[in-house]
């Protein structure tokens, strides 16, 4: 029993040499887990935002006064909008119809004899070719607005009346940073690539150079072949996940609210779910062009797309909301964003946490089943 035992440990050292050494003379594996986290987060963390600022604005004043000075002051010292004077709706509309600008403020001449007695209207043309921009954009001036109201009343010595009075209270994110909402994302992303992209690339390049046979007739069984190509790349997915998350806290710092043990652990069930992943892909298909393509459709693009990273799972449509269960990122991104933002949520951690365990251990069955079949 104890021979049997060192020769599965002797087998097992071997293959974890093996491969060791196939990763330091392939520099592609190391650039995957290493090079590749810092350019995707200095590419989506400084190139993506969905903040709005400094937004184009054209303002028409027909007839300058104080109190068209106060709004314009309200305007251009507000960091979301850019805004320049243009004497006449004419050229707003031109500029608008253009793109130099994305919407247009209109004061008409009326504007300070009407504000005093029945109520001056002012005109807010928008471009809504990206509709959610204009809401935005629309909401910001009206927001303008609201400031410019309030400071009159305040300096006439009175108050705006207003029937209700809302009080905002922003959790998880309070200066509402688009940034350290997909930041978070990204490090799923990230680990998708890793896992996946690797290992697809793995038993395809042993088939490719013919090596996979020469395996085959070693005393080595299916177990010990896959945990020998498991263990470095596991080794490698965490080296690039404690990257990211160092580069998310102290480069574009954003919190981490939760705890950085539970973030590990977990980040660990769901590298195995994607290493299952990668390596089932690889053992299906013998071809490492093949495996790379299937493994970015498999893994990359419904990590990117459909969990949740950017686009709101809620506001799917009922079917697709059903397809994203079967994808492994959907439950490592609500675990991540809500451990960096809102901390250790029990009611969201343990549930999505147990389905990546659940799906580690699918595709971690699946592909030994698979290659103890090809190895009897």
């Amino acid at each position: 029993m104890s021979d049997a035992r060192g020769g599965r440990a002797m087998r097992l050292a071997g293959l974890l040499r093996k491969e060791l050494l196939q990763i330091v003379r392939d520099p592609s594996s190391i650039a995957i887990a290493f090079l590749m986290p810092v350019a995707l987060l200095l590419l989506f963390g400084y190139g993506l935002s969905l903040d709005v600022e400094r937004v184009p604005l054209a303002l028409v004043i027909e007839h300058p006064g104080a109190d068209s000075a106060d709004f314009a002051a309200v305007l251009k010292g507000s960091r979301y909008f850019a805004p320049r004077a243009l004497a006449a709706m004419r050229a707003a509309r031109a500029a608008l119809d253009a793109g130099r600008v994305d919407a247009v403020v209109h004061l008409r001449a009326d504007f300070a004899a009407r504000e005093r007695g029945a109520g001056a209207r002012v005109q807010l043309l928008v471009n809504g070719v990206d509709p959610n921009t204009a809401r935005l954009i629309e909401g910001y001036v009206q927001g303008a607005l609201s400031v410019w109201l309030e400071k009159r009343a305040a300096a006439q010595g009175s108050t705006l009346a207003t029937p209700v009075e809302v009080e905002p209270r922003i959790w998880f994110n309070a200066g509402l940073r688009s940034r350290d909402f997909l930041v978070p994302g990204l490090v799923v992303v990230i680990m998708t690539l890793i896992g996946a992209l690797l290992t697809a690339l793995v038993m395809a390049r042993e088939w490719e150079r013919g090596t996979m046979e020469a395996l085959m007739v070693t005393p080595a069984s299916a177990g010990e072949i896959l945990l020998g190509k498991l263990v470095p790349y596991f080794a490698l997915g965490m080296g690039g996940m404690l990257l990211s998350v160092a580069m998310a806290k102290w480069l574009f710092e954003v919190p981490l609210v939760g705890s950085f043990w539970l973030l590990v652990a977990t980040s660990a069930l769901f590298l195995l779910a994607a290493l299952g992943m990668g390596l089932l892909i690889s053992s299906v298909a013998k071809s490492q062009f093949v495996a790379g393509q299937v493994a970015i459709i498999v893994t990359f693009l419904p990590a990117f797309l459909l969990s949740g990273f950017i686009f709101e799972i809620g506001n799917m449509p009922a079917p697709v909301r059903a397809i994203t269960h079967l994808f492994a990122a959907r439950y490592f991104v609500a675990i991540v964003q809500t451990l960096f933002l809102a901390g250790d949520v029990w009611t969201v951690v343990p549930p999505n946490a147990a389905a990546l365990a659940l799906m580690a251990a699918l595709f971690l069955g699946l592909t030994w089943r698979k290659a103890r079949k090809r190895l009897e």
